[in-house]
């Protein structure tokens, strides 16, 4: 596994195991396959409604806490100072832990300076190993890193060969913050399985192409969190570090960016409404 060191100096696995979409009646089985094939990173989320059953394969894997790194994040409901502290309380309990490597303020909303200091408590306090944003642009992230004391670890964010944002991963390495991506795969949409270009330098080095996309993004240093409820992809997703592409290869999935979101833009008033209403 390889790691990427944050800017606290905390080591985060770059690659983890998503459970976002992942039915909670599932959920428990497919992580403790995650973590039977090596997954030490489990990213999970209050409004993914299954943190209980994340908690529940954590206890029964028998891995030692301290070889575990577990993200969750703070919804938009109780994105403010004092809701934050019992949503931080409530996500504990239900993964039955006494702290977590990684909690994000899950969406660009609220009071989200109110929630992140909250977190910076809770991080000082020691409960928190790291803290970070997900969904933040550039604009919003500058000027959270210049009005807090506390700079995000992390930002998670949508990225995958249709949509490549060098120019925001430019800006979190000038922030020293690390990217993360959601949607690796797009969730299929554009054919991406089955894209002439992924396809063809995926044959070319005797890959699939969801493996070709991860290798593509770690080689890129974006941390992933790929999600599957197939124990035969979660293990092909998981092998990505015995091969690299070349000059060829990057310059093709280049051609693939459109630089625009196929699924959220966070700048759209009805996107705002559409979140705040998932409550």
């Amino acid at each position: 596994m390889q790691y990427i060191t944050l800017n606290n100096g905390v080591k985060m696995p770059i690659l983890g195991f998503g459970v976002y979409q992942i039915a909670d009646t599932q959920t428990q089985q497919c992580v403790e396959e995650a973590l039977r094939i090596g997954y030490r990173l489990i990213d999970t989320a209050a409004m993914y409604k299954n943190e209980a059953q994340v908690g529940l394969a954590i206890k029964a894997s028998g891995i030692k806490r301290e070889n575990l790194f577990i993200t969750t994040k703070l919804w938009v409901s109780h994105a403010n100072e004092k809701d934050a502290y019992k949503a931080f309380e409530d996500s504990l309990k239900k993964l039955g832990l006494d702290y977590l490597d990684l909690y994000l303020i899950h969406q660009p909303y609220n009071d989200v300076y109110g929630a992140w200091r909250a977190m910076s408590r809770l991080y000082k306090e020691g409960r928190i190993r790291a803290i970070g944003v997900s969904n933040f642009y550039p604009p919003k992230l500058k000027d959270f890193c210049l009005y807090n004391e506390i700079i995000p670890q992390v930002n998670q964010i949508e990225l995958h060969p249709f949509y490549q944002k060098h120019y925001e991963q430019s800006i979190h390495n000038e922030l020293g913050i690390t990217t993360q991506s959601w949607a690796s795969f797009a969730e299929g949409k554009n054919n991406l399985f089955s894209n002439e270009v992924l396809t063809k330098i995926a044959q070319k080095h005797h890959k699939s192409v969801a493996q070709i996309v991860l290798r593509w993004l770690v080689e890129r240093d974006i941390a992933v969190i790929p999600k599957s409820v197939n124990p035969q992809r979660m293990q092909e997703n998981f092998s990505i570090f015995d091969f690299a592409l070349d000059s060829n290869d990057t310059k093709a999935i280049a051609s693939l960016d459109a630089n625009t979101t196929i699924f959220l833009n966070h700048d759209d008033l009805e996107c705002m409404e559409w979140l705040k209403n998932l409550d």
